[in-house]
């Protein structure tokens, strides 16, 4: 009896694990940010379909001006800031706690920057004649970037602690090996890139519709 039993368990430890094993697998703190991610992708599909229908039934179907150049520039700057975090992983698996903390430095330098163009496309609006309370696709612009921006500031909030904390451990051998070797640290490492990847898919997707219907 217990020779089928072993022999049970051992042909059912070769099947693959199930969608539910998978998932349970899945720190909580991860499966919440997947959750968040979901909820604000929905909150800017409902926001871009608004924005579209304003365009388009309300409104003339294009525009005779060009949609504000630093959006396009901004935009640049944020996939640099996405390949630039892409490295920490790598960093962090290869013990190099000074480089990353320079990684995380220049993203969020890079972060900043993308904000700080973000505002300048806003008065570049203005000076097109689009002000906030003005025709509602102009104010729907105003609207989606600006979410957009606050989503990236809560991200380069946690990008900050965290920088702090490498930064911290960097001066100290025995505080290094400690922070390498925490599943914490590596956790929320994994978390920031999941997070920082997802905003700035979503401002290109979100740029490509600004430029098909502005």
């Amino acid at each position: 009896m217990n020779s089928d039993k072993e022999h049970k368990d051992k042909v059912g430890a070769n099947r693959p694990a199930s969608a539910f094993q998978r998932m349970e697998r899945v720190p909580p703190l991860l499966m919440i940010l997947y959750l968040g991610l979901s909820g604000v992708a929905v909150l800017f599909l409902f926001l871009v379909v608004a924005y579209a229908y304003t365009r388009y039934a309300a409104e003339m179907p294009t525009s005779t001006q060009s949609l504000p150049r630093f959006f396009s520039i901004s935009t640049i700057v944020l996939l640099i800031s996405s390949y630039v975090l892409s490295q920490a992983p790598r960093l962090y698996r290869a013990d190099d706690v000074q480089s990353l903390t320079r990684c995380l430095g220049a993203t969020l330098l890079l972060g900043c920057i993308f904000s700080g163009l973000q505002i300048l496309g806003w008065r570049e609006l203005l000076l097109q004649g689009v002000p906030f309370g003005g025709r509602a696709s102009g104010t729907f612009l105003y609207l989606i970037s600006a979410l957009h921006v606050v989503h990236l500031l809560g991200g380069m909030v946690f990008l900050l602690v965290l920088l702090l904390r490498t930064l911290h451990a960097s001066h100290d051998a025995v505080r290094t090996l400690v922070f390498i070797r925490n599943p914490y640290r590596r956790l929320q490492l994994r978390m920031l890139s999941i997070y920082w990847h997802f905003i700035d898919v979503l401002w290109v997707a979100l740029f490509v519709v600004f430029v098909l219907l502005y």
